[in-house]
């Protein structure tokens, strides 16, 4: 997520959890083992029920992210099992903390080799990060004007890699919220009704990949993509024009069909079809931009 400060970056993260699936009797097995190794189990606690949600600091070492130590212990992405893991304030991460994510996010799991012991550690969880704009953090804001030169915002963005970006499904935009918008008595969409249309989608997930080991169109790899995923001609022809004009990595394009595929099962249609691909392709905001 991309925004300003005070858009709700943060506060969106955080409700992340509570419109996921309640956790499955195994799910909350495997996340109890993680948090028993690191100690953090209370002894009232003999089963974690909830989905966790890790937002560790910037200042977070590669070791206390991913895991480590002469004895390896699992780090914040195995902790965010089965849950979400949150970066705020993305670009400020050291270069090298951020490097370790790559596997985590590509495989699902963390391996760590010491002399004592190699150990792997689940680490299958939803990667969430925000930042803002610009290092003054109000670059296309409509109410603030931005103080940072193209090359200071272009320093800030070179950042986070290419490679990291492309293994992130979803950049979107969030903009300030209007003067009407904070003072409205409108309220929005409760998670409770959110939460039932991911457990459809999900349900519609795990009959199609039944027996096979997958449960979420996330972890699909490309042969799965290639048989479940099939596009009408029109929304093939916008998705060839899209790799053309953004010069979208063969990650980027598996992604945008893995997200489409989800957008479709949210619709409840088989098929993908255009408007699918388009909303897909406009998640991808940071592609355009860079």
């Amino acid at each position: 997520m991309v925004g300003p400060p005070g858009s709700g970056k943060t506060m969106l993260a955080r409700r992340l959890a509570t419109i996921l699936p309640p956790l499955s009797f195994d799910e909350a097995l495997e996340v109890t083992k993680l948090y028993s190794v690191t100690g953090q189990l209370g002894r009232e606690r003999a089963l974690i029920t909830q989905r966790p949600f890790r937002s560790p600091h910037h200042t977070v070492s590669d070791a206390g992210l991913i895991g480590g130590g002469s004895i390896p212990r699992p780090g914040e992405v195995s902790l965010a099992h089965h849950g979400v893991l949150f970066l705020d304030e993305l670009p400020e991460f050291t270069r090298s903390v951020l490097e370790v994510m790559r596997q985590p996010l590509e495989e699902g799991h963390v391996t760590i080799a010491r002399a004592a012991a190699s150990l792997t550690y689940p680490a299958r969880c939803i990667f969430c990060a925000a930042m803002n704009p610009c290092p003054c953090g109000y670059s296309g804001d409509t109410v603030r004007p931005c103080t940072c030169s193209d090359s200071q915002i272009a320093r800030y963005m070179a950042r986070i890699s290419g490679p990291l970006l492309d293994r992130i499904d979803i950049h979107i935009e969030v903009p300030r919220l209007k003067h009407d918008e904070l003072l409205g008595t409108a309220q929005g969409e409760p998670s409770k009704a959110i939460r039932g249309r991911v457990q459809e989608a999900r349900a519609i997930q795990a009959r199609r990949f039944e027996g096979s080991g997958i449960f979420v169109n996330a972890a699909m790899g490309s042969r799965q993509v290639r048989n479940y995923c099939p596009v009408a001609a029109d929304a093939e022809v916008l998705l060839k024009a899209a790799i053309q004009r953004l010069g979208l990595s063969a990650r980027a394009y598996d992604r945008i069909l893995k997200l489409s595929r989800t957008i479709a099962d949210l619709a409840g249609t088989d098929t993908i079809g255009v408007g699918h691909v388009a909303e897909a392709i406009q998640y991808r905001s940071l592609d355009r931009q860079l």
